[in-house]
């Protein structure tokens, strides 16, 4: 397991400065949404502008262990139902959650925010509602929401995306914007030597470091957990796959190997990695195409070991 020598390196800190600058002068709005790829503090950063939020209205009060551990009476935390049916006491089983197309947010979940916001506040001045992957709103929830933004209220709302293409314009009329850069591979590379316990790498980590950097796209929470996957993989996996195979048998042998030996999160993963060395070494974008339709088949968990094999036949055909 990698361990990490400091626990703060996913704080945004460029949005953090902005965050309390807005504290700072007390010039609050009624909506934010925070975007940005996966992985870069999102969440984090919010929960640490929260705790400042209410810091200021109530300064005295144990507040901080509460909104960490959810449930502090003014805070309201919004997310995709089946992440909630798989949420354990354990932070780690929900990174290997992998969102397989069911997850939405349904508009019960957004009339309960209308419940909570017609509560007085106990604690301080505004209640605070943070809703973790904004995107996943069906469409009555997020019209049920857009009401809710519109009627004046007693409440903040912050909105945690990565695709923000998929929310509502009328939405994000209505937020302040906060964007959340992705790093470069030099400003990862820096924070790996900082952070990261090089002693506890595998062995083989070196061999393929730039891909697991490349694979991340700018986000050192995601390089964490893809080389935390990347020491759960076989020599017996990852030596047979730095390009195209072309032999069928070894298609069919390695497309068993992989489907009985790793969980779903970790083939899309392995998918993610193979793209970016396939694509060094060939530039085939038609290729890339056929790797990103398996990561949709595997997400959809239809018959993974089938989805392998009818994929990689199709690569080695075409570079036969």
């Amino acid at each position: 397991m990698i361990e990490v020598k400091k626990n703060n390196f996913f704080l945004n800190e460029e949005v953090n400065t902005f965050l309390k600058s807005i504290i700072k002068n007390k010039s609050l709005a009624n909506g934010y949404i925070f975007y940005g790829a996966e992985g870069l503090g999102k969440k984090q950063t919010a929960l640490q502008f929260i705790k400042e939020i209410f810091k200021q209205s109530s300064p005295s009060e144990n507040f901080e262990e509460r909104i960490t551990n959810n449930n502090h009476p003014d805070f309201l935390i919004i997310e995709p139902d089946s992440l909630l049916a798989t949420k354990s006491s354990e932070s780690f089983d929900l990174k290997k959650t992998i969102k397989s197309g069911s997850e939405i947010i349904k508009i019960a979940q957004i009339r309960n925010i209308k419940t909570f916001l017609s509560q007085k506040s106990i604690n301080s001045e505004k209640k605070i509602v943070l809703i973790i992957d904004a995107h996943l709103l069906n469409e009555a929830a997020s019209n049920c929401l857009l009401k809710t933004l519109e009627e004046p209220s007693n409440g903040i709302f912050i909105l945690l995306t990565s695709k923000l293409n998929l929310l509502l314009d009328t939405i994000i009329s209505r937020c302040q914007m906060v964007r959340f850069r992705s790093f470069s591979s030099k400003q990862i590379k820096s924070i790996l030597k900082e952070y990261l316990d090089t002693s506890k790498l595998n062995r083989n980590l070196n061999f393929k470091f730039d891909d697991l950097i490349n694979s991340a796209n700018g986000s050192p929470n995601q390089l964490f957990k893809n080389i935390e996957i990347w020491n759960d993989f076989s020599d017996e996996i990852i030596n047979k796959l730095d390009s195209p195979i072309k032999n069928s048998l070894e298609i069919l042998e390695i497309s068993k190997l992989i489907s009985e030996k790793l969980e779903i999160y970790q083939q899309i993963y392995l998918v993610n990695l193979i793209q970016n060395i396939w694509w060094r070494n060939t530039k085939n974008i038609d290729l890339v195409k056929k790797l990103e339709n398996l990561k949709y088949l595997l997400r959809q968990n239809i018959q993974p070991r089938l989805a392998w094999e009818v994929t990689f036949l199709k690569i080695s055909m075409q570079h036969i």
